[in-house]
C-alpha cells in the first residue's frame, strides 16, 4: 500500500511542478492564456503573482517529495500528512474563490492520496 501511495504522492508532485511551470514560466505564453482564460494584457499585469503562486506551490513539490524519499518512515508519514494537507486546503480554497475543477485538479487527488494514507495505518 505504501508504494501506492508514494506513486500517488509523487503523480500530485508532478502535477504541482507543472502548475509552477505554467505560473512562472508560461503565464503569458499562449498556452498559459489558453489554459488561464486570459488576455495577453491580463496576464501581463497579473505575471508577478502568478510567478509567486508557481514558487508557492514548487515549495509544495519540495515537501512532497521530501516526504516520499524520507528514510525515516514515520517522519516520511507526518511530512506526507502535512503537504497533502497543505494541497487540499489550497485546492478546497481554490475551488471555492476561483473556478470549481480546481477541486477535481488539484484538491481531490490529494484527498485521495490522503485518505489511503489513513486508512493504512
Amino acid at each position: 500500500m505504501n508504494i501506492l501511495i508514494n506513486i500517488i504522492v509523487f503523480i500530485i508532485a508532478l502535477l504541482h511542478f507543472y502548475f509552477l511551470i505554467l505560473e512562472m514560466f508560461l503565464w503569458t505564453s499562449p498556452i498559459g492564456l489558453k489554459i488561464f482564460g486570459q488576455t495577453l494584457e491580463q496576464a501581463k499585469q497579473s505575471a508577478r503573482l502568478a510567478a509567486n503562486q508557481g514558487l508557492y506551490n514548487g515549495f509544495l513539490v519540495a515537501g512532497l517529495i521530501w516526504g516520499i524519499f524520507s528514510s525515516a518512515e514515520e517522519q516520511a508519514r507526518e511530512i506526507k500528512i502535512f503537504f497533502l494537507s497543505c494541497v487540499i486546503v489550497a485546492g478546497l480554497y481554490g475551488a471555492w474563490s476561483v473556478n470549481r475543477k480546481i477541486f477535481f485538479i488539484q484538491a481531490l487527488p490529494a484527498i485521495v492520496a490522503l485518505s489511503l494514507m489513513l486508512i493504512s495505518f
